[in-house]
């Protein structure tokens, strides 16, 4: 099950430090002024659903996200996932941040078995790390340590121990960030590969349209602070897309960049 519901979802940070003094002092927001990142989201997510979120940067993207998994409290509104509200993280949900997560001191497959260390059953425990590694395509690498990785292996890595717990759901923070272009290709093919394999629940946020165009099941565009749902669109294009060939894929996609303000699509 991952069943997302999002319901007037509202999130503000206070500000709590004292005003510096000084030639030097850096300019800061005045002592209990409010910051308010997050208004009045509403979002359904569907089971097996893989939802991208665009938005501009800065916009609180990454903000939802957290909001979301648990890991930060909302201001005001709620998130049930699966008929339970979500006041903390889950230990069958799987958060995939930014930068690399692995451990350098551990293996490929001493990463992915962090998920299952407690399993009694050893041969089953290795049997689940063993498929989460064949499904991300590092079969040989087991005993690499992640300095003898490139760039997406290592991401791949990082899926494999996510996928080894069985995750209802995998909430992912910009996870090719800092990779070549080529590999971001090959990685978003990956993704959509595992996705049409084991139909998990995904949030994916992305800064790039094209990206989000060649992935989604449904598309999310933020405003700018404080951020609003411009846009929720399912997408019924089978994959692979190719927005260069399906008009009405590639007219979305000029919708997709005037919303986000940008005026002509390199």
């Amino acid at each position: 099950m991952g069943h997302v519901s999002i319901e007037g979802l509202c999130k503000e940070y206070v500000e709590r430090r004292r005003q510096a003094r000084g030639y030097y002092a850096q300019p800061m927001a005045t002592q209990g002024a409010t910051l308010q990142v997050l208004r009045n989201i509403d979002l359904e997510v569907e089971d097996g659903e893989l939802v991208c979120i665009l938005g501009p940067s800065g916009c609180g993207k990454s903000t939802l996200l957290r909001v979301v998994a648990g890991f930060e409290d909302a201001s005001a509104g709620r998130v049930v996932i699966d008929n339970t509200q979500v006041n903390g993280p889950s230990p069958h949900h799987i958060f995939v941040f930014q930068h690399s997560g692995l451990l350098p001191w551990m293996t490929v497959w001493e990463n992915a078995a962090l998920g299952v260390r407690r399993m009694r059953d050893r041969t089953v425990a290795a049997k689940k790390i063993q498929d989460a590694i064949g499904v991300v395509e590092l079969n040989g690498f087991e005993r690499h340590y992640p300095h003898q990785l490139s760039g997406g292996m290592q991401r791949r890595a990082e899926l494999a121990r996510a996928l080894v717990v069985n995750p209802e759901i995998l909430f992912m923070d910009e996870p090719f960030a800092g990779l070549d272009y080529l590999t971001r290709l090959k990685l978003r093919e990956e993704i959509v590969n595992m996705h049409e394999l084991l139909k998990k629940t995904i949030l994916f946020v992305t800064h790039d349209i094209d990206e989000a165009l060649v992935m989604a099941d449904r598309i999310v565009v933020l405003s700018d602070r404080p951020a609003e749902i411009l846009l929720s669109q399912p997408l019924a294009t089978p994959h692979p897309r190719d927005f260069g060939k399906n008009q009405e894929l590639g007219e979305f996609r000029k919708r997709l960049y005037r919303l986000l303000e940008v005026h002509f699509a390199v």
